[in-house]
């Protein structure tokens, strides 16, 4: 790893974050864009345009927070539990799974179906379980769980600001580029310690054997 593969890991994440806040945007608040298409609004919507971008890039640096964050809570839970540490991570899981059905409906007092916050847990589990199937494929196996722990328990941390904020505008505003952003920097993490090619190229190359010279009679 050197610092212009960070540097260039930080910033791709920066533009998954904007992008995918944007993106988010056109679907989750398609009224507010429509208000000042019919008429045309040239610089109110692009008001609107940079605000998605600049709300994606937030939560971006919040998604690398929480990865660094990620990295440094994998070292101590080693240190602290050593072989135990897979099992205390499952139950972490366990754990949040539940308060992201339970405490949420309790907040609401009934007046948000309970069937929204389970089909939310089970579509947050279920897209970690692959995310960490395909991290502990393209490394090995014994990732899975620290992948799957970083795309629930984590994810779920970052996202408790979103979760907070009155009706489900924001909290699909935030949770997608979040996902998008730990799922780059968990899928790139061990791309980084990768060889350049050009570096590989250079090192396999062998020098042109030179010819001895004849001995003088």
């Amino acid at each position: 790893m050197n610092t212009r593969k960070l540097v260039n890991f930080f910033f791709k994440t920066l533009f998954i974050g904007a992008i995918t806040g944007l993106v988010t945007s056109f679907f989750v608040k398609a009224g507010d864009y429509a208000l000042f298409f019919n008429p045309f609004n040239f610089m109110e919507v692009l008001g609107l345009l940079v605000f998605f971008i600049g709300l994606g890039l937030v939560f971006a640096v919040v998604s690398q927070t929480g990865f660094f964050a990620h990295l440094f809570i994998n070292r101590l839970g080693l240190g602290l539990f050593r072989s135990y540490w897979p099992l205390v991570q499952v139950v972490l899981i366990a754990f949040v799974v539940f308060d992201l059905v339970y405490f949420p409906y309790q907040a609401t007092e009934g007046e948000v179906s309970l069937l929204w916050y389970l089909l939310m847990a089970v579509a947050i589990l279920g897209y970690g379980l692959i995310i960490a199937r395909i991290k502990a494929k393209e490394t090995k196996q014994r990732a899975f769980i620290p992948a799957l722990f970083l795309m629930v328990v984590m994810t779920t941390v970052e996202w408790i600001p979103g979760m907070q904020t009155e009706g489900t505008d924001y909290a699909w505003l935030m949770i997608i580029p979040l996902l998008a952003c730990n799922t780059y920097q968990l899928l790139m993490l061990h791309r980084l310690h990768e060889p350049d090619s050009h570096q590989t190229t250079k090192a396999g190359k062998s020098k042109p054997a030179t010819k001895a010279n004849p001995k003088k009679a």
